[in-house]
């Protein structure tokens, strides 16, 4: 196959020869290592021109990034043309805010990797608070705490999320009740998590007393925060399920009801397990609100429904490091194991979510 295109074009007069265009069907392109080349050079230029005039990091990498952008966009100009410049410019300027959102990510997990695993021990995991002064102590009873109220958070705010997005979905429509209900959940979407927390608070203490802290106002408190989220995940993924299967159920004498538990939830099931776990993860680092109405303590806690504060791991982080004791360097040391174990926590969760929805994702046909 020719890079070129030959065409015959008669000439106005009959007496003179026909004339023969070649128009290429290719244009010169830069070769496939040319990004990385200037991207070395931008580097290489930047770092010697740094260190003679005694810039730091972050301005020697500035001036890379915007010295990559433009040798790489001039370099397709003069080679290739305009329209494949642009299109190199683009690709650059991805790859560069690709490159900026991933540089507080990678600070951020090494810092607390580097600062929190040589926590992880045996004892860290096993031990309480309960007794410890300085070294030694544990995070079993922020662990326990931390699983409890997000599973308390979780069961309610799933089955009243979902079932308010089925509403919306299938039975609200255009009716002024599912209008104001989704106005209400963006409101909601937009609450401060210590607005949560003081409601819970307010609502319990008119239920038990002043000074009640309890376990299940955490979870009342995290499932105001988490229900807007649920709602708002599980009403996008009920919509995308085709009216096409909702339409052939209707066709074989199906009940509506009946129909959107065997054919549209499981549809979507995927989907809606992924918008719950995004849910739990939301409130599972969650401080203001489980400081007020959840409290804290240095003793394991198995009793949602006691009246007896519940210690989570972002309030243990919080009051290690702001309240580490004598010495201070054991505190801080036990707030980034902490962290670690919390980030763990989150991970975990989302691996699972994955499984679950690769799992019961319906099956493509072969």
């Amino acid at each position: 196959m020719t890079d070129q295109l030959t065409t015959t074009e008669s000439p106005s007069l009959d007496s003179e020869p026909p004339v023969q265009l070649t128009v290429p069907l290719s244009h010169p392109r830069l070769p496939r290592w040319a990004p990385l080349a200037a991207l070395a050079f931008s580097v290489a230029a930047a770092g010697v021109l740094g260190i003679l005039l005694g810039w730091g990091l972050v301005a020697i990498a500035s001036f890379a990034t915007v010295l990559n952008v433009v040798a790489i966009t001039g370099w397709s100009r003069a080679v290739e043309n305009a329209r494949a410049a642009k299109d190199r410019l683009m690709t650059a300027l991805v790859w560069t805010s690709f490159a900026i959102a991933l540089v507080p990510l990678l600070s951020l997990t090494w810092t607390v990797l580097a600062k929190g695993l040589p926590q992880l021990t045996g004892e860290f995991f096993t031990g309480t608070m309960r007794n410890v002064i300085g070294e030694g102590g544990g995070i079993q009873h922020a662990i326990v705490g931390t699983l409890l109220i997000t599973l308390g958070a979780a069961v309610i705010s799933v089955p009243v999320g979902l079932m308010t997005a089925v509403y919306l979905v299938e039975y609200g429509g255009d009716s002024r009740l599912a209008r104001w209900l989704t106005f209400l959940v963006d409101v909601m979407t937009g609450i401060p998590s210590i607005v949560a927390g003081l409601f819970a608070y307010a609502l319990f203490q008119l239920i038990f007393g002043p000074g009640i802290r309890m376990g299940f106002g955490g979870s009342i408190a995290l499932s105001l925060l988490m229900i807007p989220v649920v709602v708002r995940s599980c009403e996008e993924m009920l919509r995308l399920v085709p009216a096409d299967l909702r339409e052939a159920s209707y066709a074989l004498g199906v009940p509506k009801w009946r129909t959107i538990l065997r054919v549209v939830i499981p549809t979507s099931l995927a989907g809606i397990v992924t918008g719950v776990t995004l849910a739990v993860a939301r409130v599972a680092g969650e401080t203001a609100p489980l400081l007020i109405i959840a409290g804290k303590t240095d003793s394991v806690s198995w009793n949602l429904f006691s009246d007896a504060p519940m210690m989570t791991l972002p309030v243990f982080t919080y009051y290690s490091y702001t309240q580490p004791g004598i010495p201070a360097s054991f505190g801080q040391e036990r707030a980034w194991g902490a962290a670690l174990v919390l980030i763990l926590i989150v991970m975990a969760l989302n691996l699972l979510a994955r499984y679950v929805g690769a799992r019961f994702s319906p099956k493509k046909a072969r």
